[in-house]
Parts: structure tokens; sequence; C-alpha cells
């Protein structure tokens, strides 16, 4: 059979599916996608999972509402209801996405699996993995995102779990879900579950939750976290049991079983692994001379998306230190103008500047910059002072109408210029409250440029930011 070849092939269908505009159009593409159309955001990642979180988050004020003198009780959480909302609205996107590449793009050639075998040579699969046909481009985008990371001991123990891919469609909410995991999925989910009436144990080998946070704010989400979830930190799980078991309406789940290293133990109805996720890159026959390097688990990528191999690119999960999706979509925009580029002259370099983050738990967090820590390192290094300022929600008027008692946002910045070197954010809305923080750290503002150049709604809950950058000690 003969070698089919195209002017670009690319791999994954997450951010790179919106890497075709009309300068692609004479061009012959070669897509390849083994999954679902859509890749982790859409399908398994952002969307969904914040499509429950949201519901969750309406009844957690309904159950914080006793401190504003209104009681309230949550009736009935109709799980069928909302899973039904969030995938009868996902998975038909998913599908549409498939088919518009597939009947209406008559320059694109839409396979499943693909992995090189030769310098930009590769074998594909079609879309139902029966056929395989062999392929060269001139050209070739890897987008093949990441995958859920499995601990060897629960893939030794063979116990049947869920993961962030199939937790939001399991048939009912668990009595008592066992989360194997202490970072942001597992901190999400949660308090999904939770939310709904389940009971959450959560493990970890860290000494806190959200180890990768800025301590102080680590701390204190541990804290209150623990108030409400079974929260088992600082050891290592020794093993992992499971006995098939039945309800009454014969229906069948597994009973599971943690033990941890002083002897104590943890048993659920349902069982999420959520130690994080996993580039793809073991799977792309990259050892089959393709000229990609790969470091730390991730393919190695110049400032401009470029692998080590000529004319292979790369973005997004399977090459980016940061598992985020605005990431992936902005390194996605660059690598597009890059292709189309005249010259290397006219390159545009990947942004990873004041690269910001939120936690839709409860309650929220958002960050961006450094760490108070590693904000002291560096201005120890480079030998410049620092300055940093907590401020609680509840200090300024509209924290005082919500009552509320553990928000608060903490900055950190150059005391000597006013530079904000990092914004940590624990509370409510605070993946929006985070954004004129992230605004002035990406475009050269320094704190009281942004606290005075502008109107701050008063009583509104941004006073929290605005108190917060007066409050720093610029010399």
């Amino acid at each position: 059979m003969a070698v089919k070849h195209y002017d670009l092939l690319v791999i994954g269908t997450g951010s790179a599916n919106s890497l075709f505009d009309e300068r692609f159009d004479n061009l012959k593409v070669a897509l390849c996608e083994e999954k679902i159309f859509g890749g982790t955001c859409l399908n398994v990642g952002c969307i969904p999972t914040k499509m429950f979180v949201y519901p969750a988050d309406s009844v957690n004020r309904a159950k914080e509402a006793s401190r504003l003198g209104v009681d309230m009780t949550l009736d009935e959480v109709r799980w069928p209801e909302i899973t039904a909302r969030v995938f009868d609205r996902i998975d038909p996107i998913a599908k549409d996405g498939e088919r518009y590449r597939v009947e209406d793009c008559p320059n694109i050639d839409v396979y499943g699996h693909a992995e090189f075998v030769g310098e930009k040579r590769f074998e594909v699969t079609d879309r139902n993995g029966t056929d395989t046909h062999t392929v060269t481009a001139d050209r070739v985008v890897i987008a093949a995102g990441s995958r859920p990371s499995i601990p060897p001991l629960v893939e030794k123990s063979r116990v049947k779990y869920y993961t962030n891919e199939d937790i939001m469609r399991i048939d009912r909410i668990p009595e008592h879900l066992v989360i194997m995991g202490s970072g942001y999925i597992a901190v999400e989910f949660a308090n999904v579950f939770s939310s709904f009436g389940a009971k959450v144990t959560l493990t970890g080998r860290s000494d806190v939750l959200l180890k990768h946070m800025d301590r102080e704010v680590a701390e204190d989400f541990t804290k209150l976290a623990s108030r409400k979830w079974d929260v088992r930190l600082g050891q290592n799980t020794t093993a992992i049991n499971q006995v098939e078991k039945q309800r009454e309406d014969g229906s069948t789940y597994y009973e599971t079983t943690i033990t941890f290293e002083d002897g104590s133990t943890a048993t659920g109805d349902a069982f999420l692994v959520a130690t994080g996720r996993t580039p793809n890159v073991d799977r792309l026959g990259l050892e089959n001379d393709s000229g990609v390097d790969v470091e730390h688990g991730r393919i190695v990528v110049d400032e401009y998306g470029r692998t080590t191999a000529p004319d292979v690119w790369a973005l997004g999960d399977i090459s980016s230190r940061f598992q985020l999706k605005h990431v992936a979509n902005s390194e996605l925009r660059t690598v597009q103008h890059n292709l189309m580029a005249e010259s290397e002259e006219d390159y545009e370099t990947l942004q990873h500047d004041a690269v910001p983050a939120a936690i839709f738990t409860h309650p929220q967090i958002a960050y961006v910059g450094l760490t108070e820590e590693k904000a002291r390192a560096k201005a120890k290094q480079e030998n410049f002072p620092i300055t940093v300022k907590v401020q609680k929600y509840g200090d300024v008027a509209y924290g005082w109408a919500m009552e509320d008692q553990h928000g608060f946002c903490k900055l950190i910045a150059r005391a000597d210029t006013g530079e904000l070197l990092g914004a940590h954010i624990l509370g409510d809305e605070a993946s929006m409250l985070i954004q004129p923080l992230i605004q002035a750290m990406s475009f050269g503002l320094t704190a009281h440029e942004m606290a005075r150049g502008q109107y701050w709604i008063h009583p509104a809950l941004t006073e929290v930011v605005e108190n917060a950058l007066l409050g720093l000690e610029i010399q």
C-alpha cells in the first residue's frame, strides 16, 4: 500500500483542534485522535467538573446561611439529573466536533492512534482502530495531552477504581468516597461529593493538602478541609484491599479498604485515584528515530514551541509544565502563528509569564506568580527587599456582609519597586478576584499604580484586593 503524504500532521484534538483557520485550507492535513474529540478540558476536565462544582457550591451556600440568620435544609440531590445536565450537553459537542472534521473539512483526514516509526513518519489507525496505515508529513504538531497517573501500588493491587475521567459518570452518589491524592483534582471532587452528602476521606503523603501552594494558603485550607472531610496526611498507603458486594437493590459495588503505615484504615464504597496527570509521551513511539527529545517526562520545546526534531512542534500537557487549558490555548496561538510565519524572524515566543490558576473547591483558591517561600529565596539570591500583605475578607465591607471568617488575599512584592511577585487568594470568587492582580503582573503595573490608578467599587468584594495592594509597604 502506498504511503500517504501530508503537509501537516496533528496529534490531539484538544486545543490543537482550533489550529485550523482559513490559512490552513490549502494544506492537506492528517488529524489524529485516539480518544474523544475535544480533549481533557471538554470531556473530563475543566468544563464538566465546574458544571458539578456549581450546584455543589449552591449546597454549600445553603449550609452556611445559618451564620446570616437564615436556616435552610437540603431536600434532595437528584444525581441523574445533575449528570444528565452535564453530559447531555457535552457529549454531543464532542461527537459534532468529530463529524465536522470528517464530513465538512475536505482537506483534513481524520485518524485514530498515531505513533512515530521514523523521522516525520507514522503508523496511524483509522478511527475504529482496525486498519493501520503509514503516513508521512512535512510538518508535525504534537498535542497529545495527558492521562491520570496511577500509583504502582494501585496497579499492583488490581483493584477497581475511578479517575477524573469516569468518576463524574458514576451511577449514584457514594456513601463514602475514599480519595487517594491531596492535590487540586482530589480537593475539587471532595468538595463536589461531600456537598452532595457523601462522606469523604482524603489521603496523601505530604503534611498538607495542596502542597504546591503558598504554605500559608495550604495550611489554612488543610485546617478548613479537616473540619468537613476525613483527612489522612503524612504517611504512605501500604495496602489496598477490595471486596465485591451487593446493595439491597441488587447492584454491585466494590468496598475498598486502604491501610496506612501506622496500621489505621479507611473503607469506602467507591475509590477515586487523583494523584496527578502524566503526559502521553510514552504512547507516541518517540524512541523510533523521531528526533524528539524528552526530559522530566515531557517533550522538550524551545521558546517558539519547536521540539528538537526539525519541523516538529509541541504544545499543551505533552510539553508544558503548566497543565492548564488557558496555557495550552495560548501555546496553540503561538504555534499557529509560527507555522504560518514567513521566516523565523517573525516567530512569536511562548508566553509563560504570570501564569494563573484556580482550584474550584470550597473555598476557592487562586494564585499567580511566586509563593512567599520562593519569593524570599529569590530576594535573598538577588539581594532585594520584599513586602508581604495579608488582607482578610472579613475586614472589608462586603466581607462583613458575608460574615466571612476564613477568606484572605495575600500579596508579595518587591519593597523597593512595588513590583508584584505573587498573589494568592483563598475565599469566595477567588478565581475572579485574582484577575486585576494578573493584569498588574502581566503589564508591569506596580502595586500602588494598580491600587490608585482606577476606581474600586465600594462596597464590592474587590476591595479586598485594593486594600491588599495599599497595605504593601513600598519604600
